[in-house]
């Protein structure tokens, strides 16, 4: 008895496993029958996506100052571990040129209408690898603004960094630039999410449409669904049902 239970439940996972392929199989067929309204959709998103970016939202733009700090404690040449010193300091000048006391400076010195956490959201700090040189990038929708503020930053974090780490010099490795590109909003990046959230709304759509219709259409879906096998099939032709129909409303 055992063994033949067993056996039955062998047999009802495999018919588990073969009705969620069968299923998988048909999503996939019905997703392909429905590939031109599923590309429509996601050109139409991504033509309204880039159409949004390159007209609508606000262009923003960078423009990036650089630092070289070195701390020498003598006059006597640098060593490598100075150089390794001052490698690992990088992050300490980060976060003093992200500081509110360098921030707030630039915001009263360029009467600029904003707050300490509207500008640390504008201003960006980076260290390449194995270098002491530190990069402030600004980024504003008004290329001049970008300009002043990355260079007001720089002199104002330059006097507070010798005054907190105790550094002789700040030199200025590169000036801001005054930005001629916009950095963003990016019109290919818009453009291609667009066209995926286009691709994957529709598809899902098309598939919520057929998970919920549980509508016997074939011979096929009596004998999957209900177990039962059709004896014969009575064809109804298309002309005789719509003729009826019209008969039926002239009475």
């Amino acid at each position: 008895m055992e063994q033949q239970m067993q056996t039955n439940t062998s047999v009802a996972g495999r018919n588990d496993d073969d009705m969620i392929e069968i299923d998988l199989l048909e999503v996939f067929q019905i997703l392909l029958g429905r590939i031109w309204l599923i590309i429509s959709a996601g050109l139409f998103c991504a033509l309204a996506c880039f159409a949004f970016s390159k007209f609508v939202l606000v262009p923003t733009y960078e423009s990036t100052t650089k630092i070289y700090i070195l701390n020498k404690t003598s006059e006597s040449t640098v060593t490598y571990s100075d150089v390794q010193l001052g490698s690992q300091l990088t992050k300490d000048y980060a976060e003093l040129i992200n500081s509110r006391y360098v921030l707030e400076e630039v915001i009263q010195e360029l009467a600029l209408d904003m707050d300490y956490d509207v500008l640390l959201k504008k201003v960006s700090v980076s260290t390449p690898t194995d270098t002491r040189i530190v990069s402030i990038t600004v980024e504003d929708s008004d290329p001049v603004m970008a300009m002043n503020i990355a260079n007001a930053i720089r002199e104002a974090a330059s006097s507070h960094i010798q005054n907190v780490m105790d550094i002789e010099a700040v030199n200025v490795v590169e000036t801001a630039n005054m930005p001629t590109e916009k950095a963003g909003p990016s019109v290919v990046k818009w453009s291609l999410i667009g066209g995926i959230i286009g691709v994957l709304l529709v598809s899902a759509i098309v598939i919520i449409q057929y998970l919920m219709d549980d509508t016997i259409k074939t011979s096929d879906d009596v004998e999957k669904y209900l177990g039962l096998s059709t004896l014969a099939l009575i064809p109804v032709a298309v002309e005789e049902t719509e003729n009826k129909k019209k008969k039926r409303r002239k009475h």
